[in-house]
């Protein structure tokens, strides 16, 4: 995520953050895709929809979604807002070949850097065995850029980083070490920069992700002395992530 539980995965902070996440993904991806109609698309870690909605009219119709989430109230947002969709609660961790059985795509955004090394090598081989192609966007890689600087920054960045590296889940080395499992397995991939470029417009998202970021810094490393940095002032904020087209 490019954030950690500043909002929590809430509705509120999806959506807030569902327009700069539509604006970053890699399109380019999508077009390296060559899927025939009819579509059955697997959302993994659906959130409210977001990836469906921006996901959708870019993929040949007919299409079928299945949405897949731990939390049941997100399950049934997301479901609501997609044409012949099904929600399923579960752990998106613990699919099987013969879960994707079927399916067109593998789909999730801002989920794999979440992940363990054996939490991707089971996803990798859920879709090495069924031969299925994977879309994973918006996976942070450990980059932010802060208008106007502060001292503290790189301080602060590497601090999240490694909270983002708790209880073994990747974090930034995410995509890398995904890009490899897959080539291993015969895919070509494919990756691409999709990064947040948040202005003016961007206030409450910005502040929303700032104090999240902050905290959690903070809570990696208590020692960092950071009250002033808290209260600055930002015009612009750049959050790096990478997506990831895997293609059997």
């Amino acid at each position: 995520m490019s954030t950690v539980d500043a909002s929590g995965y809430a509705p509120e902070w999806l959506r807030l953050r569902e327009g700069a996440d539509a604006a970053a993904r890699a399109a380019s991806l999508v077009d390296a895709l060559s899927l025939r109609a009819p579509v059955v698309v697997r959302d993994l870690g659906c959130g409210t929809g977001s990836m469906s909605r921006w996901l959708t009219g870019r993929l040949p119709r007919p299409q079928r979604w299945f949405l897949h989430d731990r939390d049941p109230t997100l399950v049934k947002l997301a479901a609501a807002g997609v044409p012949d969709a099904t929600g399923e609660v579960r752990d998106v961790t613990r699919l099987t070949a013969a879960d994707l059985a079927g399916t067109s795509l593998v789909t999730a955004s801002a989920l794999l850097d979440l992940f363990t090394v054996d939490e991707i090598r089971r996803l990798v081989e859920a879709c090495a065995a069924a031969r299925v192609p994977a879309l994973l966007t918006l996976s942070v890689v450990g980059r932010v850029t802060l208008t106007p600087p502060d001292p503290l920054d790189a301080a602060v960045e590497a601090a999240f980083n490694a909270h983002q590296q708790r209880d073994g889940r990747l974090g930034p080395d995410a995509v890398t070490f995904a890009a490899a499992e897959f080539a291993a397995r015969g895919f070509t991939v494919h990756r691409a920069p999709s990064p947040w470029h948040l202005g003016p417009g961007d206030s409450a998202l910005i502040d929303t992700w700032f104090r999240g970021w902050v905290s959690a810094a903070a809570e990696e490393n208590p020692e960092l002395d950071l009250p002033a940095y808290r209260a600055r002032a930002l015009e612009t904020v750049t959050v790096e992530h990478e997506d990831l087209l895997a293609l059997p």
